[in-house]
C-alpha cells in the first residue's frame, strides 16, 4: 500500500512541527518503527527550517512566501521533498553536481541541517528547481516495520 500527501505552507517557524506532526502521524498509523520515524522526523524539521529561513524572496511576489512539502510511504521506503522559491543554492561547478556541504563549527548555532540530513537518509539530492529557481531538497529511507504493522509492505 502507498500513502502520500502534499502540503503548501506559510514561510513561518509554526509551519515546522506541524509538518513533522504530520508526518510522524501518518508513520505512526502506517506501523514504521518509531526510531525510523524519528530519523526521518528530524530530517523534515532540517529541511523545513531551512525553507523558512532561506526559501523566499520578496522580489518574486506571494508564492515566495511559501514553500511545498510531499512524502511518499511507498512499499518500502519513504521519500520526502522540500520545495522553496528563494534563490536556491549556489551554481554547481564542473568537477560536482551539488553545492558542496561544509560542516559546522561546534559553537555554531546554524549551518548543520544539510548535514544532519544527510546522515539521517540513506540517499539525498539537494538542488535546485529547473527554470523557475528555489531550492529542493528530498531524501529517502528504507522502511523497517513493527510487527503486526497495518499497512507493512508485503
Amino acid at each position: 500500500m502507498s500513502i502520500w500527501w502534499s502540503l503548501h505552507l506559510r514561510r513561518e517557524a509554526a509551519s515546522v512541527p506541524l509538518a513533522r506532526r504530520l508526518l510522524i502521524g501518518t508513520m505512526e498509523t502506517a506501523g514504521v518503527d518509531p526510531d525510523i520515524s524519528y530519523d526521518l522526523s528530524v530530517a523534515l524539521s532540517e529541511a523545513c527550517a531551512n525553507a523558512v529561513e532561506h526559501g523566499g524572496d520578496t522580489g518574486r511576489g506571494p508564492g515566495s512566501e511559501a514553500y511545498r512539502v510531499t512524502a511518499y510511504l511507498d512499499g518500502e521506503k519513504c521519500r520526502i521533498e522540500v520545495a522553496d522559491a528563494g534563490p536556491g543554492f549556489p551554481a554547481a561547478s564542473a568537477e560536482r553536481s551539488r553545492p558542496p556541504l561544509r560542516p559546522a563549527h561546534s559553537d555554531a548555532e546554524n549551518g548543520r541541517g544539510l548535514c544532519l540530513i544527510e546522515e539521517l537518509a540513506d540517499h539525498v539530492h539537494i538542488g535546485n528547481k529547473p527554470g523557475r529557481g528555489g531550492a529542493v531538497v528530498s531524501f529517502d529511507k528504507v522502511l523497517k516495520w513493527r510487527s503486526g504493522a497495518p499497512l507493512m509492505a508485503v
